[in-house]
């Protein structure tokens, strides 16, 4: 049995959860707004908390922050229509462990909630000398991803600072995992801080520790995550969220190698590999003020940028193959082949939320699906219809009608050239390497 807080405006819709979660053996309280969250509840009583994003004087979103700014150690899960997909990924971004989108469905949320709570019972680092399991493996076939995995090749074996950048979803840790598993420090940790889950006053105790009475609530001395890496690996996600001060405590110890814990004039050195990622252009934090220059050159010794899914031409295919296979065995489901209409919904969809959403998604069919073949039925509603919107006559989305013309006017030119590619090139006036870029965003054989 689990204590489950509901935080969702909606009486009806909440008691029917409140209902259902309550047959299921747990044990269940309502609130209805962000102001009773902040400031009537005690997290620390519960194990984990379901959250509407829309609520009647906020968001979920203000929920993740009070949760990261008070440093809460509780599980969140975000519960958001379809269409705010985006929002979603944002919360994720701020420490949720999931979301789920509305309409519920039970058997769903049952799996999501589950593996929220499994995930709480097991927390803590990758241990030292700890291979990736296979099942985590996503390599993809295509042009991009043989050059993404050319540029993780080369440069994990040195001990540069590395700068991953892409989507939210793209598989970030995943690329920053693989790169300690191809370390010469691969024996040691791969310790992981989520630099946007941390507030500003205990980012610079999670990372270089502290010492009993260096602030209100320092109860005993703590190992900071650098201590924690010695030797290995220390992926610092969403860096572009640390504050200022942060920044140049980090500076220093990426300078001179060593820390200072928080209230202790004590330096220990340290020998760590950092690996950062971020899916903002710091370049940009660095002209509005927000990030030192200084700082990033430290950190951008090699950048890896991961392309979002949209951008990964047959590799869809293949992933959507490798998550029915995952969800078959995670939840004893036999799917064999996904409808036709089905896949053409899938490989049409434009996945803001990349791997992480495809990989929900899949899990979501598979679960919906008792036969072998999964249908267009057990696909979101919401998800079939933001495919049918471009081919409403009126066009209103700009980009994607300007993407299609551009695919059409790429495959006619390939026609009448005879796949002549330079001369196909020079025809659309544009070089051989935008125009194989170009194919392969756009699957064009």
């Amino acid at each position: 049995m689990a204590r489950i807080l509901i935080i969702e405006d909606d009486t009806t819709f909440s008691q029917i959860l409140e209902a259902f979660l309550g047959k299921h053996g747990h044990e269940v309280q309502v609130l209805y707004d962000t102001r009773s969250f902040t400031r009537q509840a005690v997290p620390e009583q519960f194990d984990l908390i379901l959250t509407d994003y829309r609520l009647p004087d906020g968001t979920g979103l203000d929920v993740m922050s009070h949760i990261r700014d008070y440093q809460l150690n509780i599980p969140a899960i975000m519960m958001t229509g379809f269409n705010d997909v985006r929002i979603a990924v944002k919360s994720i971004q701020m420490g949720a462990l999931d979301y789920i989108t509305k309409p519920v469905n039970p058997d769903e949320l049952l799996m999501v909630l589950q593996q929220a709570l499994n995930k709480k019972m097991a927390p803590g680092p990758l241990p030292a000398g700890t291979a990736l399991p296979e099942d985590d493996l996503i390599r993809g076939k295509s042009a991009v991803a043989a050059r993404l995995y050319e540029h993780i090749n080369l440069v994990a074996p040195t001990d540069m600072s590395v700068i991953i950048q892409g989507e939210s979803g793209t598989g970030k840790e995943h690329a920053a995992r693989t790169l300690h598993q191809q370390s010469k420090r691969k024996n040691k940790p791969f310790i992981a801080i989520d630099c946007g889950a941390l507030s500003k006053d205990l980012a610079a105790s999670e990372l270089f520790g502290h010492v009993k009475g260096a602030f209100t609530g320092a109860l005993n001395d703590k190992k900071g995550r650098f201590e924690a890496a010695e030797g290995g690996t220390l992926f610092l996600d969403e860096i572009g969220n640390l504050s200022y001060e942060v920044q140049v405590k980090l500076l220093r110890a990426l300078q001179e190698r060593i820390i200072q814990p928080l209230g202790s004039t004590k330096n220990i050195p340290v020998d760590v590999r950092i690996v950062s990622a971020t899916n903002d252009d710091l370049v940009n934090s660095i002209a509005n003020g927000e990030f030192r220059e200084d700082l990033y050159h430290r950190l951008n010794e090699f950048k890896i940028q991961l392309p979002p899914l949209r951008e990964r031409g047959g590799d869809l295919k293949l992933f959507i193959q490798h998550f029915i296979n995952l969800a078959n065995r995670e939840l004893e489901r036999r799917v064999e082949q996904v409808a036709p209409d089905a896949m053409e919904i899938l490989l049409q969809y434009d996945w803001p939320g990349n791997l992480r959403e495809l990989k929900n998604v899949i899990k979501r069919m598979v679960l919906l699906t008792p036969g072998h073949v999964a249908e267009k039925s057990s696909l979101p509603e919401e998800m079939i219809y933001a495919i049918r919107q471009p081919q409403r006559s009126n066009h209103s989305d700009l980009k994607a009608q300007n993407e299609q013309n551009e695919k059409v006017l790429i495959q006619e030119t390939l026609i009448k050239v005879k796949h002549n590619k330079s001369q196909a090139a020079k025809l659309l006036n544009i070089d051989r390497k935008t125009l194989y870029n170009k194919m392969e965003r756009y699957g064009i054989e």
